[in-house]
């Protein structure tokens, strides 16, 4: 007889049926738990949503009050909007980016039916534009929506080409034909500011995923000779040109926003008048919205409006830095694209504010009041979050590395704590 007998394993008793375990796999999956977000971007991002509500407050408060007799319309409702925002940045930087791949023709194909739904009138109207579609209380400005898409869509169609990015047909064309589908969408609307930052988007994922630059500065120079045509075959935006060239003749009508906007920078001096005493949003129409920046260069002054430009700058530069140091190319543009949303906006709503661009309805990221452009830029954070989570660990090690030389060069480290350079020369 032998001494072995046949033995059949019990399942445990806290073995989970297989469906369980299927979801439960999936649900692990889907988080992003490789490693620690990005704690400076992270900080910024919400130290920019803080300031945003209390900046929208300050600007607001008369306006609010005269019109809804309440100070704190505004406050209420920006504060909902930080709030979720706040949440959805959590969410989605603890979720594995590479699962958005899947999302990006639902997103894109959503945005692309939404955008043609104001075209075709059932958008509400404001400021002379079809730019928001009302479902109930909410408004949702899909031209905010469209830029992420772009730039998910981008990351993932660059990505999945590789070296076919350098040819024209494969690589070149069908990028700049989305975007220009995209951009004649926001121009119907009109949105002409929000269609200018899609083409700059555009073109800066081009060069970074290794386009020929020489396709890339022909489609500038067609793009720049389209859009001054543009400019100036429609009357009101070449009205609005000529006001911005000589503000003082229209101070009192086509250039009175950015007049107002200019005095506020101005009355502002150093350190600004302090917090809630700015006079000029008596003068200054919407303060709250596109023109938060001047009411920040009021009441905060020069110093206040450079430690915001830090900030951005600061953002912009992790954003890049992640970039850099991302475990994929999906990774990398991803990164570059949202820092390049986020330093674009910025730069052309202050450049604005200070009369240095003229008017465009583009809101200042994380501050200018608006749910729309407050939670798509919280979703972009949230996804270049996720990105930081996922750095290549290599490259962190060459960085750590206390044996680095001045140059930043080393050589692997070996098992026993030696590195392979001085081995191979003592070999020699």
């Amino acid at each position: 007889m032998s001494a072995t007998t046949s033995t059949k394993e019990t399942p445990a008793i806290d073995e989970k049926p297989g469906i369980l375990a299927r979801l439960e796999a999936r649900w692990e999956a889907l988080w992003a738990t490789q490693g620690s977000v990005d704690p400076v971007m992270a900080a910024l991002v919400v130290g920019l949503i803080a300031f945003g509500v209390v900046m929208v407050y300050s600007a607001s408060a008369i306006e609010a009050t005269v019109q809804h007799k309440d100070a704190q319309f505004f406050l209420k409702r920006q504060v909902i909007y930080a709030l979720v925002g706040l949440s959805l940045t959590w969410l989605i930087s603890r979720i594995d980016y590479h699962r958005l791949r899947g999302l990006t023709y639902w997103f894109l194909g959503g945005v692309v039916a939404l955008m043609s739904a104001c075209v075709l009138g059932f958008g509400s109207k404001g400021g002379g534009a079809t730019r928001w579609l009302a479902v109930g209380p909410v408004h949702i400005q899909p031209a905010e929506l469209a830029k992420l898409a772009l730039v998910l869509w981008l990351a993932y169609s660059l990505a999945k080409k590789g070296d076919g990015v350098k040819t024209f047909s494969i690589g070149f064309l069908p990028h700049l034909l989305m975007a220009g589908f995209l951009m004649v969408l926001c121009m119907k609307q009109p949105d002409f500011g929000s269609a200018v930052v899609l083409l700059l988007l555009t073109f800066t994922l081009l060069f970074v995923a290794g386009a020929k630059v020489g396709y890339i500065l022909g489609a500038t120079i067609i793009g720049s000779v389209a859009g001054a045509a543009v400019v100036r075959f429609k009357e009101y935006r070449w009205q609005r040109v000529v006001a911005w060239l000589d503000m003082e003749a229209h101070r009192q009508d086509l250039a009175y926003q950015p007049f107002q906007a200019r005095m506020s920078f101005g009355s502002g001096e150093t350190f600004g008048l302090g917090l809630g005493k700015g006079l000029q949003i008596l003068y200054l129409p919407e303060a709250h919205t596109d023109f938060v920046g001047a009411v920040i260069g009021e009441e905060l002054g020069f110093v206040g409006v450079v430690c915001l430009c830090t900030a951005y700058v600061c953002l912009v530069y992790r954003g890049v830095r992640t970039a850099f140091r991302a475990r994929d190319d999906y990774g990398t543009y991803l990164a570059f694209g949202i820092s390049t949303l986020f330093a674009v906006q910025a730069l052309v709503n202050l450049a604005m504010a200070m009369s240095l661009l003229p008017t465009k309805g583009l809101a200042l990221p994380f501050i200018s009041f608006g749910g729309s452009s407050l939670l798509v830029n919280a979703i972009a954070a949230g996804v270049l979050l996720s990105v930081s989570r996922q750095v290549d660990r290599e490259h962190l090690d060459r960085e750590n590395d206390p044996r680095r030389s001045v140059d930043g060069s080393t050589g692997n480290v070996t098992s026993n704590g030696s590195s392979s350079s001085s081995s191979n020369e003592a070999t020699s």
